[in-house]
């Protein structure tokens, strides 16, 4: 994933399963990647995560793909101090 552009619009889809009791997350679009990445893995409950989908440049990432991304010594943005 070296060659990930953090900087491309993103789109966030939902787990196709529903979890009892929680808000599931809705379609979301985002103007970069790092954004939505963020938003997934710093807003997001990680057991609503789980099946959902973050697509760029018509490449499609996974939950874990997603962890990944943001662990990355090449993610832009600052993370949150305490994380998940």
């Amino acid at each position: 994933m070296s060659e990930f552009d953090y900087n491309a619009a993103a789109e966030l889809f939902p787990a196709r399963r529903r979890v009892p009791k929680r808000q599931p997350i809705g379609y979301r679009r985002f103007a970069q990647a790092a954004q939505a990445i963020r938003f997934a893995v710093e807003e997001v409950a990680p057991e609503l995560l789980v099946g959902a989908c973050l697509e760029v440049d018509e490449r499609r990432y996974g939950s874990d793909d997603i962890r990944r991304l943001y662990e990355s010594s090449n993610y832009p943005l600052a993370r949150r101090a305490s994380g998940r």
